[in-house]
């Protein structure tokens, strides 16, 4: 998802775009609001996960899921020359999260930030920004909160369809990773956390070679294998390259890979899935009250047969209409393939503009956030029953 001042360019986009060693604990949390049990002063920290099958297991083969919410500001802030994060990110602010039940925070980056690259402020890229990263994903464990790091904003000069800005540093959303920076950042991202296998890994946000070609099977070979794909101004760094960036580094972190048309496309994934000699590769969908695959019959369609094979990861879902209707049959469905789901996004925008889950950082929902927050901590009380 990009930053609100590009959500209605998105929301047309998606429309068209789809044919057919561990931290010392945190102190306590405060007591959730709206009557929720407290969170536990000493949360375990997360499991160790591995793809089992279509689950996700921890070393004792329990099956575990990934539920909670996006935290955006990492993948923005910095090359606005804002800072690095968008808000608090501070030991109050996470215990916030937990405190709706949640086992999981999905992280945007930007690889131009987290390589330091000459057009980023250096009080935001590089040591800097890995630094707190780093520190965030203390925060985060210690909570006993998985983190999953993605890449959400990249290099590569685009001017094609859907094209969200014409500058080339990662300013704005790209349909696809570049072979320049990407697979430099997944190296370095993974020589950080390979020590620490808690640590999810997201490929690339929101793949979008479809829109360059109307070519499907050209795009899905794009997505996979990269290189000079129709329509995309600069080398793509393919599916396949990324994982192989992660793994050469001896990482054997959980992988996820996010399909076409905005990663709301899924249909030919098991196709063009790429290679894991590691065999913890999941499937990644996004999942908005506009995209083109909006309905059960779709889900039920093309993510079945997915989820039936790979452990299916919605790293987004969400909707424009602050309300939570289509997250509410969403999050219903995936419980139903025992699917993992992370709403977007824990950020004080405007529901409509962002779609926003709160209204500030302690925790207070929006409307549309509420839905999700009820939901995750009933699914919390019935797993503690």
């Amino acid at each position: 998802m990009r930053r609100p001042v590009r959500w209605y360019a998105l929301a047309v986009a998606a429309l068209l775009a789809l044919p057919g060693a561990a931290p010392p604990p945190g102190p306590p949390a405060p007591t959730a609001p709206d009557g929720a049990a407290p969170a536990a002063s000493h949360p375990a920290p997360p499991p160790r996960l591995h793809v089992a099958g279509n689950r996700f297991a921890d070393p004792a083969g329990a099956e575990r899921r990934l539920l909670g919410v996006n935290r955006s500001g990492a993948e923005f802030s910095c090359v606005q020359g804002r800072g690095i994060f968008d808000g608090p990110v501070d030991d109050t602010s996470v215990a916030a999260i937990a405190s709706w039940g949640a086992n999981a925070v999905r992280v945007p980056l930007n690889e131009e930030c987290w390589l330091g690259t000459a057009n980023i402020d250096p009080r935001y890229a590089g040591a800097a920004y890995t630094s707190a990263v780093r520190d965030y994903v203390r925060r985060l464990t210690s909570h006993g909160l998985t983190p999953i790091l993605e890449l959400h904003w990249s290099h590569g000069r685009y001017t094609g369809p859907s094209a969200g800005c014409a500058d080339e540093h990662a300013s704005c959303q790209k349909p696809m990773p570049d072979r320049r920076y990407s697979p430099a950042f997944w190296s370095s991202v993974a020589t950080a956390f390979k020590g620490a296998p808690e640590v999810v890994f997201d490929l690339f946000n929101e793949p979008y070679p479809d829109r360059a070609t109307p070519d499907t099977e050209r795009a899905w070979a794009c997505w996979r294998d990269g290189g000079n794909c129709p329509g995309i101004g600069y080398e793509v760094a393919g599916m396949q390259t990324l994982l192989d960036a992660v793994r050469t580094t001896g990482a054997r972190n959980p992988v996820l890979a996010g399909g076409l048309a905005y990663a709301n496309d899924l249909g030919r994934w098991l196709a063009y899935a790429p290679k894991d000699p590691a065999g913890n590769l999941a499937a990644a969908w996004h999942g908005y009250n506009f995209n083109a695959c909006a309905d059960e019959n779709c889900w039920t369609r093309t993510l079945g047969p997915v989820a039936d094979r790979v452990p299916l990861v919605a790293g987004e879902i969400g909707e424009n209409t602050c309300a939570h209707g289509f997250t509410d049959r969403a999050m219903r469905w995936l419980d139903g393939r025992r699917a993992s789901y992370l709403g977007w996004t824990w950020n004080t925008w405007d529901c409509a503009a962002g779609p926003a889950l709160i209204r500030d950082y302690a925790g207070t929902p929006t409307t549309y956030g509420a839905g999700l927050r009820d939901h995750l901590r009933a699914l919390s009380r019935a797993a503690a029953s």
